[in-house]
């Protein structure tokens, strides 16, 4: 009796494990990755970008930070080369450098291809020196990717996101006229075309309500005195692609 008991409650056990496994939730499946968007307002009108943070975190995240520090509002497409790319996002309309932060290591291994509309990390002749500058592919330019780490020139330009609306502007800027200015020997557009601003969709800037006309005006905060001008340094011989 106390056997058949033992040996009941031995074929018990199993079946109430199995029960509780079958009883407990599977985990969630990975939901989708949100891929952020950037309007680019220009001089020759808007395109859209939507970035990649999965292939290319470290470099998503740099240039968001530039759009939200308002970096990119004033600042020009510097180099313009029809039938390969437009480059901008350091110089201001004097064709000044503005200060950046410190330089990104490169993910120009992360497996996207520096196809039309792409845009990428621009950078000098180290392959880890890219800041603020980008670059968007007029025609697939596949010998921009990656290859290997032997070197800069085989370390490729890091892809990070692509146009997603707009790119008649991106080729309208492509045919504009271009001459020498500035520290530049040739490629600059002629005008100027102007980032007028870049804002992350979603993350618009809201309108200040209009005041009361019956409201006391504030008594006006005394003028800054204005920051010390700092010497500029004279562009590097490559700067990109």
């Amino acid at each position: 009796m106390l056997k058949a008991a033992l040996a009941s409650l031995l074929l018990a056990l199993p079946a109430a494990a199995l029960a509780q496994q079958q009883a407990k939730p599977a985990a969630p499946a990975p939901g989708p990755v949100d891929h952020p968007r950037v309007v680019v307002h220009t001089s020759q009108g808007d395109f859209t970008l939507e970035l990649f943070p999965e292939k290319a975190p470290k470099s998503v995240a740099n240039f968001l930070q530039y759009v939200r520090d308002g970096f990119y509002d004033g600042t020009v497409f510097h180099r313009v080369v029809d039938g390969y790319m437009i480059q901008g996002g350091l110089y201001s309309r004097d064709l000044t450098q503005r200060r950046t932060r410190a330089p990104i290591a490169s993910e120009a291994d992360n497996g996207l291809s520096n196809l039309r509309g792409t845009v990428s990390v621009a950078r000098g002749a180290d392959a880890n020196s890219g800041t603020s500058q980008f670059f968007v592919n007029l025609v697939d330019n596949r010998r921009l990717d990656y290859v290997s780490n032997q070197s800069g020139l085989t370390w490729g330009f890091a892809v990070f996101g692509k146009v997603v609306q707009g790119m008649d502007t991106v080729d309208k800027i492509a045919k504009v006229p271009t001459k020498a200015q500035g520290p530049f020997v040739g490629d600059v557009p002629n005008p100027l075309v102007i980032i007028n601003s870049a804002q992350v969709v979603g993350e618009e800037k809201a309108v200040p309500a209009a005041t009361s006309s019956a409201a006391k005006p504030a008594a006006p905060a005394p003028a800054a005195a204005p920051p010390a001008k700092k010497a500029e340094k004279k562009p590097a011989a490559k700067t990109s692609p």
